[in-house]
């Protein structure tokens, strides 16, 4: 195997320059690690060497982290533990190599790479917006082993460390300088001789003088009730925020108070145990495998043999409402694109411009960007109620009121106005692409591209494509919103597509609960509890009843009485009852405050509340989407599976310990997913009649996915 380093000797000072062959980014392999111990060996003997740096050989990484590959070959409790503990020992030998140690970082600094920096005696980063620092590993279903969960806290105090471990946070190099997680932030320009300088004066005797925590941390962390404190308080913010459903975090948190309390020998111990329990259990599995997809949807360019995509550089709008001004904000804020809207009255331009200028606003206040680049972006939104500008469009984007007719006017309009090259888009959340092409004399650029609220948060786009649409439309769409930063899944086109599709049969079925009776606080607790980030109920309000009442209508006319919605939404969005825009939904809202509306039960004409089990309450909601995802798939609105799944996570907020929708049938099995929905099927009625896919599976043995 070709070596993974070099090392370069001068005047004392060893260059240890990592640079993994046939790899974009450096990571810690097994390969490495050996390489790396045997050097160390060297350079310790070595009384020519009084100090070591290390650096990276890669343009833009550090270390990226250990190989996941190579973690998900685990097979048992004792291999991952004896893993771990061969990690250990190797950054223990770089802490007590007997020389100073200088990490010179640049780029990605993640996981098992940070803590090998933290195993140095010095850091040195770059200012450049590429280096991040983080330990990412709770996002795996495991936790910091290499030391991690000891020498961060002990580094940064108690609080800030646990901000980093238990979210799995990644934070910028600047804010790591803050921390005094690193400790010097210059130009990538001079980072290595700044290193060098270092190395150099720390082999000389110097030693940094490190800021202290102030009385916040000498009150809180150095004394035992301080400590108790802030670790009661973290477990209850990890509940909060997870529902218990991952254990990773929980363990970190164990393992940094226990080797706190009794030392580092005994906190790199427990660091081992309970990296095995996890690595080798269901969460982690599932949240490995969702790693490995959206990895690979990142290199898809949604067709294959893809053509190249074309540049995106101008970007037009029309449609300055509450989801245009979010994309246009968006595409400013992420992409960096040049943003024209467009809309018939002024006043909703203005409105529009000013919402997208409070995405780049908060980017500033986060300190994201500085107030030279929020000035420069800003520049970047213009608008209008003319159609100037619209000849330079690269990429057209409507985004106006779910009507049919509105949607053909507005495209006539457009593609009498762009050039042959520019793609256009829809974002619409239901109506067919291609009922909207049919107006295009060039249907082959048409496209969907459906953004979800609010923009600037949500992961997904889906980019829907009909039988006419071109190969380079669809993979310039695709690079342009993974541009954007998004998680792009390709999808065929239908009512509904996939996320609206599978959602509303669930939607539905939680506003039958409510006309059973089933109190509102119940459902969405129970699909909380599930592992949804809100409950069905309270999503209706937050999506909108007015636009869940144009989507419903219009899948209903598709599929029929499966997607029956309930019948009082439309006299609740006749009454004004939007949901949270509005004030009032099924809960009315206060400022922060929520609460269920009462008369809703009676508005609805709600059957006495039959204390429904929670058991039924969640078959009922989950077996509703679960069913609707497996006809979805074998109707192939997505290519595969892995799409499905990633879409309904990232879109709706699907459980990810659970690893998705299709994956949780495979777990299940598909005969057992039949005799319950056959269940449901007897006392609910057809709506639950199981998906053809899944009786065909439950013959053979079916899965959607292959075995591993």
């Amino acid at each position: 195997m070709s070596s993974a380093f070099t090392v370069e000797t001068q005047d004392g000072i060893a260059r240890i320059t990592l640079d993994l062959p046939g790899e974009p980014v450096n990571k810690i392999t097994r390969g490495v690690r050996e390489e790396l111990a045997r050097i160390l060996d060297d350079v310790g003997r070595d009384d020519q060497v009084r100090a070591v740096v290390l650096l990276s050989g890669k343009p833009d990484t550090f270390i990226a982290g250990a190989d996941i590959e190579e973690f998900t070959a685990l097979k048992s409790r004792g291999e991952a533990r004896r893993l771990v503990q061969n990690g250990q020992a190797l950054l223990n030998r770089i802490e007590d190599l007997g020389k100073p140690v200088v990490a010179a970082i640049h780029g990605a600094c993640l996981g098992g790479g940070l803590e090998t920096a933290l195993a140095c005696t010095y850091r040195v980063a770059s200012d450049d917006e590429k280096t991040k620092l983080g330990l990412p590993e709770v996002q795996l279903g495991i936790i910091p082993a290499a030391g991690g969960c000891q020498r961060l806290p002990r580094l940064i105090g108690i609080e800030a460390a646990l901000d980093i471990i238990l979210a799995g946070k990644t934070i910028a190099a600047k804010r790591a300088f803050r921390r005094g997680l690193v400790d010097d932030l210059v130009h990538p320009a001079i980072l290595e001789r700044v290193a060098l300088e270092a190395a150099d004066r720390l082999a000389g005797g110097w030693r940094p003088k490190r800021r202290g925590r102030g009385l916040k941390g000498l009150f809180l962390e150095r004394n035992p009730a301080g400590r108790r404190l802030v670790f009661s308080m973290a477990r209850k913010q990890v509940l909060k925020r997870t529902g218990g459903h991952y254990p990773a975090p929980l363990a970190a948190l164990q393992t940094v108070q226990h080797g706190l309390r009794h030392g580092v020998e005994a906190g790199l111990d427990m660091e081992s145990a309970e990296f095995a329990d996890l690595a080798v259990g269901e969460v982690s599995r599932q949240l490995v495998g969702i790693f490995f997809a959206t990895t690979a949807l990142k290199k898809d360019a949604g067709v294959p043999d893809p053509p190249e995509s074309l540049p995106i550089r101008r970007l037009s709008i029309v449609g300055a409402g509450f989801m245009g001004s979010g994309i246009g904000g968006t595409a400013v804020a992420v992409a960096g694109v040049d943003v024209r809207f467009r809309d018939a009255e002024l006043r909703f331009v203005a409105k529009g411009l000013k919402s997208a200028r409070k995405i780049l606003d908060d980017r500033k206040q986060r300190r994201r960007i500085t107030r030279y680049e929020h000035r420069r972006l800003v520049a970047l939104l213009s608008g209008g109620t003319d159609w100037s500008g619209f000849g330079r469009a690269d990429l057209v984007i409507e985004a106006v009121p779910e009507d049919l007719n509105i949607k053909h006017e507005v495209f006539k309009l457009i593609e009498s106005r762009v050039r042959d090259d520019c793609v256009l888009a829809s974002n619409t959340s239901t109506i067919p692409i291609t009922q909207i092409a049919r107006v295009a004399k060039h249907p082959e650029r048409v496209l969907g591209m459906h953004f979800f609220s609010p923009v600037e948060k949500m992961p997904l786009l889906e980019v829907i494509v009909t039988n006419e649409t071109a190969a380079w439309a669809t993979v310039t769409a695709v690079a342009f919103g993974r541009k954007m930063g998004k998680t792009v899944v390709v999808v065929r086109d239908c009512p509904g597509f996939w996320v609206n599709r599978i959602l509303s049969p669930y939607l539905n079925e939680a506003g039958r609960l409510m006309k059973e009776g089933v109190r509102i606080e119940q459902i969405d607790r129970v699909m909380k509890r599930y592992g949804f980030p809100v409950g069905p109920v309270r999503l209706l309000d937050e999506i909108g009843l007015d636009v869940g009442l144009k989507a419903s209508s219009v899948l209903h006319d598709a599929y029929g009485d499966r997607m029956a919605p309930l019948d009082g939404i439309a006299r609740l969005v006749k009454e004004g009852r939007l949901g949270r825009k509005s004030g009032r939904g099924f809960y009315t809202y206060s400022g922060r405050k929520r609460a269920v509306d009462k008369s809703i039960y009676e508005f609805l004409g709600a059957a006495p509340d039959p204390r429904m089990s929670d058991t039924e309450v969640e078959n009922r909601l989950a077996f509703a989407m679960l069913n609707e995802a497996a006809r979805a798939l074998d109707d192939a609105v997505v290519r595969c599976a892995r799409d499905g799944d990633m879409a309904a996570i990232f879109g709706i907020g699907f459980p990810p310990f659970r690893g998705g929708p299709l994956r949780t049938l495979d777990r299940m099995g598909a005969e057992q997913a039949v005799q319950r929905l056959e269940g449901l099927q007897l006392s609910y009625g057809d709506r639950f009649t199981p998906a053809p896919v899944l009786v065909r599976m439950a013959t053979d043995s079916g899965r959607f996915y292959p075995e591993t």
